[in-house]
């Protein structure tokens, strides 16, 4: 995985050649567009993230902000972190959907979606399911699938 230590989008976005900086922005621009209120955009991890921030939520299991959604520039390909469909059956049910109805097939991992370019990508489906996950509603998701603080190992 490629990381960046840009401090900033902007940064970030300067340092990618012209034509990755062209699907990362087309990509961002549609986070950005159906993003809920409520979550902030920022660096993170290497790249762009779109996350809760501490202020509103600080229980995490790691001290960081809640992410929502991730996207980088990687060194053979794009990644777009969907942490909501990672976390319910339901999202990711309709993004593989959405790719066999365009007779495409998905490079997805747990919660990552790799691409090589927008074509790969089912657009309306994804600014859909970003636009799907209030705040509220993605910390509750999260608070479903914790693993409880406690919980005994086996």
């Amino acid at each position: 995985m490629v990381s960046s230590a840009a401090p900033t989008v902007p940064a970030y976005l300067k340092e990618l050649p012209a034509e990755r900086r062209a699907v990362v922005s087309k990509v961002r621009a549609l986070v950005r567009k159906h993003l809920p209120p409520g979550y902030r955009e920022s660096m993170g991890y290497g790249m762009i993230g779109y996350s809760i921030p501490l202020a509103r939520y600080p229980d995490t299991h790691n001290g960081q902000p809640l992410g929502y959604v991730g996207l980088a520039a990687q060194k053979n390909n794009y990644a777009l972190y969907l942490m909501g469909c990672y976390m319910d059956r339901k999202s990711e049910a309709l993004l593989r959907e959405a790719f066999r109805k365009a007779g495409k097939k998905p490079d997805m991992g747990k919660c990552c979606l790799r691409f090589r370019s927008l074509d790969d990508l089912p657009l309306d489906t994804i600014g859909a399911l970003v636009a799907s996950m209030p705040v509220e509603a993605f910390v509750a998701l999260y608070e479903k699938n914790r693993p409880k603080k406690n919980a005994k190992k086996k």
